[in-house]
């Protein structure tokens, strides 16, 4: 049988990695072993950004409502629990879109939530 050298796989694994790495300063474009490290970590970091991006979209969401809250008269807590005690269960990125796009419609659903309150 004949011998498989391992030149060929080794070369599209470093190319795999650097066309990753492409537009990196310096070594960390040019260099596998620096390449590697670079792209690991940047990997390990946009995993962690797309949670992150998540985290930060619901406190937007819970600004504009409680902007848009305050304008009618009432708190985001306030207006949260009144909800909740009116049985409406809408989610807080459709309140936030509400308050932006549709302020007839979110002020109804203040006025709800404050009856529900009293």
């Amino acid at each position: 049988m004949a011998r498989i050298k391992g030149a060929l796989n080794a070369k599209k694994k470093h190319n795999r990695v650097l066309k990753l790495a492409k537009g990196y300063r310096g070594a960390r474009s040019k260099q596998y072993r620096i390449a590697k490290q670079s792209v690991m970590r940047a990997l390990t970091s946009s995993f962690a950004g797309r949670k992150q991006r998540k985290r930060d979209m619901r406190t937007l969401w819970i600004a504009r409502i409680n902007a848009a809250a305050r304008v009618n008269g009432i708190s985001y807590s306030q207006l949260m629990h009144g909800l909740k005690t009116a049985e409406v269960n809408i989610n807080r990125k459709m309140l936030a879109e509400l308050a932006v796009s549709d302020a007839d419609g979110f002020k109804a659903l203040t006025e709800l939530a404050k009856s529900k309150l009293a």
